[in-house]
């Protein structure tokens, strides 16, 4: 199975986490799913498969979550994800896909626990935090 991430290249963390893929070994399936959203039946998938409430997966920062009134407790999973079609900006970031599980890897460190090369050594982040050890 082929590491994937849904990645948005504007985005600190989705760059990070692209870097540790690549950093193990991996060249990852890289979808940016600004462009190319998945469908309704596979972003469920990564829901059931990451065990996190559909809320969990919403992103507020700089979208139409207030505005489509997102935080109403009354909405139902269905509603959410409605939104999340007809705006895929609400879907957080990034998502990575291994043969070890799915992942919502934010902070970006979340990656290692699903990579099959978890053992990247010392990374540094964008912001200038190290993360892992030197090798």
């Amino acid at each position: 199975m082929a590491t994937t991430i849904y990645h948005n290249p504007a985005c600190g963390t989705s760059r990070n986490v692209l870097a540790m893929i690549r950093q193990s070994g991996e060249e990852p399936v890289v979808i940016e799913y600004l462009k190319t959203p998945p469908s309704r039946e596979r972003l469920i998938a990564l829901i059931d498969a990451m065990g996190v409430p559909v809320r969990d997966v919403l992103r507020r920062k700089g979208t139409p979550y207030d505005e489509l009134g997102l935080a109403d407790p009354s909405l139902s999973d269905d509603a959410l994800i409605d939104a999340m079609m007809a705006h895929p900006i609400l879907i957080e970031r990034p998502i990575v896909e291994t043969e070890k599980g799915v992942r919502l890897c934010r902070p970006s460190e979340r990656v290692l626990d699903i990579l099959p090369n978890p053992a990247i050594g010392a990374f540094v982040k964008e912001d200038g935090e190290v993360v892992g050890k030197p090798v």
